[in-house]
């Protein structure tokens, strides 16, 4: 689990690494004898000092993060941007802490229903625990990529490219599969310290090899339920049109005259294309 690494501010030990060499050159002058073997000691021992000083100074850019190691063991993580000391003789892996996102590639598989399709989409990701990131997996990029193109394909053969059924959930329903992805993927990447912003489908289509097929049922169940919309239209118009006439006392109509009635108004009502009138001028027997 990521830990705050010990960290002092950089200026201050750089400061206090030049008032140490300073010291030293002002005994130098002082003593006049360079071959003097105790300012030659001395002077050693302050570049020495300095030397280790200046391995202990680290940079943290706004948005990074520095993990440190020493000799091989984790010691912490340095968060705040600026100059900081920590330990000497350290190595310091950086990390960014930004949010980052990325498109999967187009990925063909089939789904719910075995029909091949085309699914592609967006992950946004951020790390949030740095030493899980560094030590947990070899590459937390890499495993990012790998593991949403595997969720992604998982979501698609779990949900079928759209609901013939009523109550049935589907690929085109966004909030519900976005959802469910995001889960999914939270929990796949979670041993790599990184969380899960946002995941959203951008690509979504049947192969090309079933598109025209899959059109041609999308348009006559389209043209189904549209007419489905008329008939009771105007099974309502000719219901209304009937209690009317029965009510007004308009004409008589016996239960022969009715059907005729009935029928002709659905006629006009339902066909798809103008209709022509016919003028009887006899009587309906």
């Amino acid at each position: 689990m990521e830990r705050r690494a010990f960290h002092v501010s950089g200026f201050l030990m750089v400061l206090l690494g030049l008032l140490a060499i300073g010291g030293g050159l002002a005994v130098l002058a002082a003593d006049g004898d360079p071959a003097d073997g105790l300012v030659v000691g001395v002077l050693l021992g302050l570049s020495a000092v300095f030397i280790l000083v200046i391995t202990g100074l680290t940079i943290v850019n706004p948005g990074d993060a520095r993990v440190i190691q020493l000799f091989g063991h984790y010691v912490g993580t340095i968060r705040t941007p600026g100059l900081h000391w920590t330990w000497p003789l350290t190595t310091k892996q950086r990390l960014t802490l930004r949010v980052r996102n990325f498109e999967t590639e187009r990925l063909k598989v089939s789904d719910a229903d075995g029909n091949p399709v085309e699914i592609a989409a967006v992950i946004v990701w951020q790390v949030t625990d740095t030493a899980k990131a560094a030590f947990a997996v070899d590459n937390h990029v890499n495993f990012v990529q790998v593991q949403a193109e595997s969720s992604v394909r998982h979501l698609a053969t779990s949900y079928p490219y759209e609901a013939h059924d009523t109550g049935r959930a589907s690929l085109r329903q966004g909030e519900l599969v976005s959802g469910e992805l995001i889960r999914e993927l939270a929990e796949r990447v979670e041993l790599a310290g990184v969380e899960i912003v946002d995941a959203r489908i951008t690509h979504l289509a049947y192969a090309s090899e079933i598109a025209q097929a899959m059109l041609a049922r999308q348009q006559a169940a389209a043209i189904v339920s549209a007419r489905f919309i008329i008939v009771e239209g105007a099974v309502s118009m000719v219901g209304t049109a009937l209690d009317r006439l029965r009510e007004q006392g308009l004409v008589e109509l016996d239960e022969e005259r009715k059907a005729q009635m009935v029928s002709n108004l659905l006629v006009v009502l339902c066909s798809d294309r103008a209709t022509q009138p016919v003028i009887n001028a006899g009587t309906l027997y």
